[in-house]
């Protein structure tokens, strides 16, 4: 028997992989650069400067029953975008050349 948190022995300190600190850090320094550059005493500028550290934190956050928010993303992005093709297997699949 595998124990459940298998998988979480081989991430970043238990929750992150390599491509969503990636995406985290490349968040949060380009909210630095923002910040620096940017005039901060108009409201709709600072958000504009916080938002892709927002963004990024967001993307990586730990979900129930998947991994992270972007991985919750591209399932729904593949599961609307592929080809689904469902194959019975129920009670009764068995019986179905009987009915034909």
């Amino acid at each position: 028997m595998i124990p459940a948190n298998t998988k979480k022995g081989q991430l970043i300190l238990g929750y992150f992989t390599p491509i969503d600190l990636i995406i985290f850090g490349v968040g949060l320094t380009v909210t630095l650069i923002l910040v620096m550059v940017l005039p901060m005493q108009i409201t709709w500028v600072a958000v504009l400067a916080i938002t892709p550290g927002i963004v990024s934190a967001l993307l990586v956050t730990p979900v129930a029953y998947y991994h992270n928010v972007r991985q919750l993303i591209i399932e729904i992005y593949q599961y609307f975008t592929r080809r689904n093709r469902f194959v019975w297997r129920g009670w009764c699949f068995l019986d179905e050349s009987e009915h034909k």
